[in-house]
């Protein structure tokens, strides 16, 4: 399986990690777009991330990550269920030219900021925001789990435009559980190591024994991750009230009808003018919060 995620302990530590690759679910995010090579990578890594992110806070919902940068990129989105979908877009500024070659984070997105949106199927909905104050997509989401969740964390994220992966350590608050006062170092240290290669090159295990082979390390069951939209037919109908009457109107004045497509995986809806009129004379559905 070269889509999946594993969870590991280490024992007698207060340290955990998650470590993903992404194969099929990358391709698949890939094949819908027609992005420049550089943005495919980085789309890579936030499919990496958020991932990582999900099946660490162990939201039974859905996790958002937005890079919005003020470059030549000017979004990055990608979106994790507890399910294992995955799904994932990127736009490009109009007015900014996208850096020759293979471009570096920063030189892509600018300045801007990172949002990170928890959203629980039951209870509060749950914003994150950080500053994109740092070289990398990985240094970024490091400083969010330091301002917001107040966890030491390290990731490690890599992406080619074939393959994706992810290595995510951290050290938990209860020093109870650890017998072991070198042990967040330590293993930070060991995984500085890790190259690229050997981050999209190597099987989950092979990879943990060959960074942790002198630790004892306790691995669960990997969990399968895979592409997946959550458009429909209602929450497309619901989008297109936040909009307007006024502006539904004019659209239906002009095409006779609404067509859309959703932006993730290019399903397309047709809405007749009937159909549109008892949607805006109905006026109680609630918008979503993602499209």
């Amino acid at each position: 399986m070269t889509d999946q995620i594993q969870r590991f302990l280490f024992e007698r530590t207060n340290v955990r990690g998650e470590i993903v690759t992404l194969e099929r679910a990358y391709a698949d995010v890939l094949e819908r777009h027609a992005y420049p090579a550089a943005v495919n990578r980085l789309l890579g890594e936030l499919l990496a991330a958020v991932a990582l992110l999900t099946d660490t806070v162990k939201l039974d919902g859905i996790l958002s990550i937005e890079v919005r940068g003020q470059g030549a990129l000017s979004l990055l989105m990608a979106e994790s269920n507890p399910g294992g979908e995955l799904r994932a877009i990127a736009r490009l500024s109009e007015e900014a030219e996208l850096p020759a070659g293979d471009a570096a984070f920063r030189d892509l997105v600018g300045d801007g900021q990172i949002v990170i949106t928890l959203d629980p199927r039951e209870g509060n909905r749950y914003q994150g925001i950080v500053a994109l104050d740092h070289d990398s997509l990985a240094g970024c989401l490091e400083a969010y789990f330091a301002q917001s969740e107040q966890l030491p964390t390290r990731l490690w994220l890599a992406a080619d435009g074939s393959r994706a992966g992810g290595l995510l350590l951290q050290r938990l608050p209860d020093e109870s559980l650890n017998q072991d006062d070198d042990a967040w170092a330590r293993t930070v240290h060991l995984a500085e190591t890790l190259g690229d290669a050997e981050l999209l090159g190597l099987a989950q295990h092979e990879l943990l024994h060959r960074l942790y082979h002198e630790e004892t390390v306790r691995v669960f069951e990997p969990k399968a991750l895979r592409f997946g939209c959550t458009c429909s037919r209602e929450r497309i109908a619901q989008a297109l009230l936040t909009l307007g009457a006024e502006e539904v109107r004019d659209i239906l004045a002009e095409q006779g009808a609404v067509d859309t497509q959703c932006h993730f995986c290019h399903s397309r809806y047709h809405f007749g003018a009937a159909e549109v009129e008892a949607l805006l004379q109905a006026g109680d559905a609630t918008p979503p919060t993602l499209h």
